[in-house]
């Protein structure tokens, strides 16, 4: 690395200098550009489903498209940024992401916005791990919870601003915007990469894994949709699900035989040696899926079942954001102090308390009661996301951070493609379920006129509104509860991770450079309940 990113990791001061600071602007306005666009599209999915006439299960995979193309791309991320550089890496990941947010604008059909969206996801994928391995570096693994900390203002910014741009947009200028309103961002984000970011230097001598490449990403890919096949066809007895879901598994299987026997694998398998990592995968796994999931069907409540607007829709959803911004820092300062466990533990309880309140959601709940919830669970958002990250790369050498990120970013993107999939499909065939006797019920529309549509009452009649907007929530409850054991299940690994202080293997003052792997020793976990220490005391 070069000396500017070495001098920035100096555990000399707990601060974040300007020079990190600065990188750290450069990584988070890419980053802020991929988390916008999964939200802002969140909140036009009702829109989309009008403007292509088709459904919730065909349309969610505009979505779940996009999160796999992540998905199958972020594993080039890791043996990329060392290849080639990170800060080529990462400009070329935004350029991709711009010509993908263009042309799905341009988008003509609901299969051309899939594909479009795809093609945006194959340059997004990189934006995360390759600007957390820039970020990490620079900063030294004394700060990891501050600089998980900066990391996470997407994940602060995108739920506030995601939904009320995305809103204002489809409402007042058109859906296209959501996607032509990445151009003019990513082309500040070359500009500034361009000249902020230092040309690290690349290591040419690993040998690219086109086998791995081949195996797990097309394995992933469907593995995922052949699961997300599984409500819609009721059960794992139709070929559209065992047929890509065995082919999915089988080819991820082989990966992980290929890559517990190769030297440079696109994921390093050794890494689930360490106990914090493992556990930390396994919780953020069942916690992703969850809460994806629920954040997709929210914007989708308020304009179905309580006939608001895009824009409205994206306002009642920012308390959730604001609950996120308040905690995210607190985090970060207590990560460093070594509770990252404990607060990932309260973080869950908390979470799963709110959610529990989405599973009673009926066609008059009080805004104020969702507000409260999404405020609160922000807050827990706050105390979950980041910290688990950190546990999982705290203990790591330095020279492991790029193949950890990697890691890291694959099972967050799998597991948020699994949730939107699955709750979504799940939520379509509830409302189907609901409605098709109540829809049995109406008289005969009048020669000419068009049927009431189930998937948006917005513009229906007040008495078909009403009639219709009951049995919707009660379909909206009742995949949140599916929501809420998901997290319930991620307490379990919870309950065990890694408590206290965890240190890197080969602490290195000054210097950003890999550490020699022959030195690679377990991480040391000292007190329990430690007090702040000095800089000193900590190297």
């Amino acid at each position: 690395m070069s000396p500017a990113p070495a001098a920035g990791a100096a555990p000399g001061s707990d601060k974040l200098d300007r020079r990190v600071l600065a990188i750290g602007g450069v990584v988070v306005l890419g980053a802020i550009m991929a988390m916008l666009d999964i939200t802002v599209v969140n909140v036009a999915l009702d829109r989309l489903i009008i403007e292509f006439d088709t459904t919730l299960d065909q349309m969610q995979w505009v979505v779940t498209g996009y999160t796999l193309a992540l998905a199958t791309v972020i594993p080039l991320s890791g043996w990329a940024a060392d290849r080639f550089g990170t800060k080529r890496i990462y400009l070329t990941a935004i350029f991709l992401f711009m010509v993908g947010s263009a042309l799905a604008g341009l988008a003509w059909s609901a299969e051309s916005l899939i594909l479009f969206r795809v093609l945006q996801g194959l340059g997004g994928g990189m934006l995360m791990p390759v600007g957390m391995t820039i970020l990490t570096k620079a900063a030294g693994p004394d700060r990891v919870g501050r600089v998980m900390a900066v990391l996470g203002v997407p994940m602060l910014l995108g739920p506030i601003v995601g939904p009320i741009l995305g809103g204002y947009l489809v409402d007042d200028v058109s859906w296209r915007w959501i996607f032509f309103i990445n151009v003019p961002v990513g082309i500040v984000s070359l500009i500034l990469g361009s000249r902020i970011l230092d040309q690290d230097e690349p290591r040419p001598t690993e040998k690219f894994d086109a086998l791995g490449l081949l195996l797990l990403s097309p394995g992933l890919a469907a593995l995922i949709y052949g699961l997300a096949q599984v409500p819609s066809h009721e059960g794992v007895g139709h070929p559209e699900v065992y047929v890509p879901a065995l082919a999915g598994a089988a080819l991820v299987a082989g990966f992980i035989w290929h890559a517990a026997r190769t030297p440079h694998a696109l994921i390093d398998l050794k890494l689930f040696r360490d106990r914090g990592f493992t556990l930390s995968m396994l919780t953020m796994v069942l916690f992703v899926i969850a809460f994806f999931g629920a954040m997709l069907m929210l914007p989708l409540y308020f304009q179905q079942v309580r006939a608001e607007d895009a824009l409205t829709a994206g306002l009642l959803l920012a308390p959730q954001g604001f609950g996120a911004m308040i905690m995210m820092p607190i985090s970060g300062q207590l990560v460093d102090r070594g509770y990252a466990a404990r607060m990932v533990q309260f973080g869950l309880v908390i979470i799963v308390a709110t959610m529990l309140m989405f599973t009673q959601l009926s066609d008059t709940t009080s805004y104020w009661t969702i507000g409260a919830a999404l405020f609160v669970m922000g807050l827990g958002m706050g105390m979950t996301m980041m910290p688990v990250m950190s546990i999982a790369l705290k203990s790591l050498r330095q020279q492991d951070v790029a193949r950890a990120s990697t890691s890291l970013n694959i099972i967050q993107q799998v597991a948020a493609s699994i949730g939107t999939a699955m709750l979504s499909v799940l939520l379509f065939n509830e409302i189907k379920d609901r409605l098709t006797p109540v829809l049995a019920q109406l008289p005969p529309a009048p020669p000419g006129a068009e049927a009431p549509n189930a998937t948006s009452i917005r513009d229906l009649p007040e008495p078909v509104r009403d009639l219709l907007a009951p049995p919707m929530a009660d379909a909206y409850s009742a995949t949140f509860v599916w929501a809420v054991v998901f997290l319930a299940l991620a307490f379990i690994p919870a309950l065990f991770l890694p408590r206290g202080r965890t240190a890197p293997a080969e602490p290195v003052a000054g210097s950003a450079e890999p550490l020699d792997p022959a030195t690679n020793e377990p991480p040391v976990i000292v007190d329990e309940e430690p007090e702040p220490v000095g800089d000193a005391d900590r190297r």
